[in-house]
C-alpha cells in the first residue's frame, strides 16, 4: 500500500496480512479522495476502524489539519504507529488503541484535535450487516453526533459491503452513495433532528448512488 497523492506521494505504508483489515485499493481511494477534496484542506479528521491508517494518512497527505486513529487490533495498531513513525507524522496525528464501539471519541490529551469535521468510519463488514437501533455499533455512532465530538455538519463516510441493509441514527442524514463493485461508500451529514423521527433504513436497492470505479 501507499500514499496516492500530496505530501507523501508513493511513500509506502505498512499493511496487514490475511484478514485482520480490509485495505481500500489504490483506484478507489483515488477516486474517493478525488470527491472529498474540497474538503479535507485543514480539516480535523477521525479514522474509525482504521486499519494500519492508509485512509487517514492518505486525508492528511492531502491537507487534512490532524487525524486521530482508532483500532483495537494490537498487529494493525502497531503497524499504524509504524506508518505514522515513518512518515514523521507524530504532530499532526494521535493513535488511540481502543474499541471504536465502547469509546467516547474523545482521547485523553486530545483536545486541540476536536471537534471532528470528517469522520471516516470502516467498521468489519460483519458488523456492519447486524447495525441496528440499539447495538454497540448503533450507538457510537450516536455517540459520534454529539456536539463536542462532531462539528455541525461533519461529514461520516461509511464503507460497506455492497448490498449491505442498515439502520443509523438520525441524527446521520444520507447525502450520497458511492457504488465501487464489491463495495459501498455512504457519505452521511450530521443535522440536527427536531422530535422523534425514528431511525434511518439504509437500504442499498433502494437509495440514490453514483457510479465509482472498478476496484
Amino acid at each position: 500500500m501507499q500514499i496516492v497523492s500530496g505530501k507523501y506521494r508513493h511513500r509506502k505504508l505498512e499493511s496487514n496480512p490475511g484478514e485482520t483489515t480490509r485495505p481500500i485499493t489504490a483506484r478507489v481511494k483515488v477516486a474517493l479522495f478525488d470527491r472529498l477534496q474540497p474538503l479535507l484542506q485543514d480539516a480535523r479528521v477521525a479514522d474509525v476502524f482504521s486499519g494500519t491508517g492508509t485512509i487517514g494518512l492518505e486525508a492528511l497527505s492531502r491537507g487534512a489539519a490532524s487525524v486521530v486513529f482508532i483500532e483495537s487490533d494490537r498487529r494493525a495498531f502497531e503497524r499504524l504507529r509504524r506508518n505514522i513513525a515513518a512518515l514523521k507524522a507524530g504532530a499532526e496525528t494521535l493513535a488511540w488503541q481502543t474499541d471504536a464501539s465502547k469509546c467516547s471519541f474523545r482521547p485523553k490529551g486530545g483536545e486541540r484535535f476536536l471537534p471532528y469535521g470528517i469522520v471516516f468510519f470502516d467498521p468489519p463488514y460483519l458488523y456492519t450487516s447486524r447495525l441496528t437501533a440499539g447495538t454497540m455499533l448503533y450507538r457510537s455512532l450516536e455517540r459520534l453526533a454529539r456536539d463536542e465530538v462532531t462539528s455541525p455538519e461533519a461529514l461520516l463516510v461509511f464503507r460497506c459491503a455492497s448490498g449491505t441493509k442498515f439502520e443509523i441514527p438520525p441524527l446521520w442524514r444520507l447525502d450520497r452513495r458511492l457504488d465501487y463493485s464489491s463495495m459501498q461508500v455512504h457519505l452521511f451529514r450530521k443535522e440536527p433532528v427536531f422530535g422523534n423521527t425514528g431511525h434511518r433504513h439504509i437500504n442499498a436497492e433502494n437509495e440514490p448512488s453514483t457510479a465509482g470505479v472498478e476496484p
